[in-house]
């Protein structure tokens, strides 16, 4: 990505520096977050294996799974656009299942 703008000078990019700093802080706090509900989530994955076990319902429910991707195109606000929240879905959909059938 190439800029046609000026070059910027050192206090310009001093303060460029500071913001993006800043910004980086914050996406570390939300990765952070973002693991903890991640895990918390994969926790409820394998309460829901341990009980599907006990009846003998497959892991896999397709019906399921597209009401969770239905559910969260519905909730996005972007900017990631639908195809890019349904990719991210797909693969925690995808390790969830994978500890549904993990039951130890």
């Amino acid at each position: 990505m190439t800029s046609e703008r000026e070059p910027t000078t050192g206090a310009d990019r001093a303060e460029v520096d500071r913001q993006i700093t800043k910004i980086r802080q914050r996406m570390d706090s939300l990765d952070a977050r973002l693991v903890a509900l991640l895990n918390e989530r994969a926790s409820c994955a394998k309460e829901i294996g341990l009980l599907k076990d006990t009846v003998g319902l497959a892991v896999y429910q397709p019906d399921r799974e597209i009401e969770v991707l239905n559910q969260v195109r519905a909730r996005n606000e972007g900017p990631l656009n639908a195809e890019a929240i349904t990719r991210v879905f797909e693969r925690i959909i995808d390790e969830a299942r994978r500890l549904e059938r993990s039951t130890d």
